[in-house]
């Protein structure tokens, strides 16, 4: 590894310089040795900026399937046959007795996710109620419900949300290999509405998805423009019968040059490592703590199962970090 080039890339980033493509192919071709300093050089930025504290969140796929957009990685598009189980939105009763289970295993985020471009304004209403009941819990109530304009975010906040997710998935350019039935514009927008009205936001992606290295890095560049307040980061899970069901997904050693690059790129936003780091990281999911990361997501993701949570706060401990505890009420 070049030392020069590596001391003026971490001086730049922590200046807030982005990525350059000469950075991103260094980057790419960097062995263990480099990817240990690089985890090194995150992990002490994470605990400047933010202390030795993990939080976890959990999540419900409260309406599944029948989405009419083509996302190549996804399991309940109507456009694949994966099996994926289908049903209309779930009841408050059913989205509040998942939240306290989720709180009994230590999340403090509870996040109510639905399968769908958008939502009707019955279903919003409804969702709204079911924010109430999280809320009751002493959760922190987040949802991802697609695109939803003002009105709709308005009615969530004044029902007690406090943070919205809507995904990129990845970058600008390689967005339309992914999905062709939205604009990518369209996305940060959802973004930039729950902005507007003073919610935190929550955006991320999926790597691992046949995107390049420059590719990567112009995504973590994109996502730092928004600044998001949360950032999860997901690795593919290939789904069979989705057009990725044969990809295999990324190496360890690229999983933690994310994670590390994500927390320098970003250095007060939080970063949640969340799907696919059971299957990508294997045996290193311990060594991710230690690259930046300052979140969790516990529990079954949407439609693939997540490990006992006992494990993740096991694996928290065993790495020298905490587990938040601030539950609201």
């Amino acid at each position: 590894m070049d030392r020069q080039w590596f001391n003026e890339l971490e001086e730049s980033l922590l200046r807030g310089g982005p990525i350059t493509r000469r950075d991103a192919g260094l980057i790419g071709d960097m062995g263990m040795p480099g990817v240990m300093e690089l985890m090194a050089a995150a992990n002490r930025l994470r605990v400047d900026n933010t202390g030795r504290e993990i939080s976890l969140c959990a999540i419900i796929n409260a309406r599944s399937g029948r989405c009419t957009e083509d996302c190549a990685f996804c399991a309940q598009s109507v456009h694949y046959d994966t099996g994926a189980p289908e049903y209309p939105l779930l009841s408050k009763e059913k989205i509040g007795a998942a939240a306290k289970r989720a709180r009994d295993d230590g999340a403090i985020r509870f996040s109510i996710v639905t399968s769908g471009l958008a939502l009707t304004g019955e279903e919003i209403d409804s969702v709204a109620e079911s924010v109430a009941v999280i809320c009751e819990l002493g959760l922190r109530a987040c949802a991802s419900v697609g695109v939803i304009d003002g009105r709709g975010l308005e009615k969530l906040k004044d029902a007690g949300l406090t943070r919205y997710h809507h995904n990129l998935e990845t970058a600008p350019s390689f967005f339309k290999k992914i999905c062709t039935t939205h604009d990518y514009e369209q996305d940060i927008e959802s973004m930039e509405a729950a902005k507007s009205i003073g919610l935190e936001t929550c955006c991320g992606g999926i790597f691992g998805m046949g995107e390049s290295w420059e590719q990567r890095m112009e995504f973590l560049n994109c996502l730092a423009g928004i600044a998001p307040d949360s950032v999860p980061l997901n690795f593919l899970v290939p789904i069979k019968g989705t057009p990725l069901g044969d990809r295999c997904g990324p190496e360890p050693v690229e999983c933690l040059k994310i994670i590390a690059l994500s927390r320098l790129i970003m250095p007060e936003t939080e970063v949640v490592l969340c799907g696919g780091r059971e299957d990508n990281l294997r045996d290193m999911r311990g060594a991710a703590l230690c690259a930046g990361v300052t979140g969790l997501m516990i529990g079954d993701y949407l439609t693939t199962p997540g490990r006992n949570p006992e494990l993740d706060i096991r694996m928290i401990e065993d790495a020298g970090f905490v587990r938040a505890d601030r539950i609201v009420a």
